[in-house]
């Protein structure tokens, strides 16, 4: 997959259009077989007001177990890749850090990464946020969920 732009902090995160479509159009959905029950439609926007709050709730609970996949493989090839990296004094000091950290450190690249191990570690920096923004050499990732 080819993309236009490198990445960085200010782009990295990814805006799936699809996602908020399909949310919108459940919700308005929604609304509608509640206004329907409301206004004398009855037993046929009850079923319709309930298939859609399933639909809805079925959509972000898919959303949630993608993300958590997601974060679960982001914690192990974060470890294993610190284990590589990390040496000297920071050697096993990557089981002492939270998935947050892990999450952000993963866009540093192999060179900078004891530093910034470093750096997280002696200012306690625990935001993911944080950490990124601290990354120099951004290491792209297009293939997040």
């Amino acid at each position: 997959m080819q993309h236009e732009r490198p990445q960085n902090y200010a782009n990295h995160r990814s805006f799936d259009l699809n996602l908020y479509v399909i949310t919108l159009l459940l919700l308005a959905a929604a609304l509608c077989s509640g206004a329907g029950i409301v206004y004398g439609a009855g037993l046929y926007a009850a079923s319709t007001l309930l298939i859609v709050l399933a639909c809805l709730g079925t959509l972000l609970r898919v959303r949630v177990y993608a993300l958590r996949v997601q974060d679960r493989i982001i914690r192990l090839e974060m470890r294993l890749r610190l284990d590589r990296v990390l040496t000297g004094d920071l050697e096993g000091k990557g089981e002492t850090l939270s998935l947050r950290q892990l999450i952000g450190l993963r866009y540093a690249s192999d060179e900078e990464m004891p530093e910034l191990v470093r750096n997280v570690l002696a200012h306690n920096i625990t935001n993911a946020d944080d950490i990124k923004k601290l990354v120099k050499n951004w290491q792209a990732d297009h293939l997040r969920v």
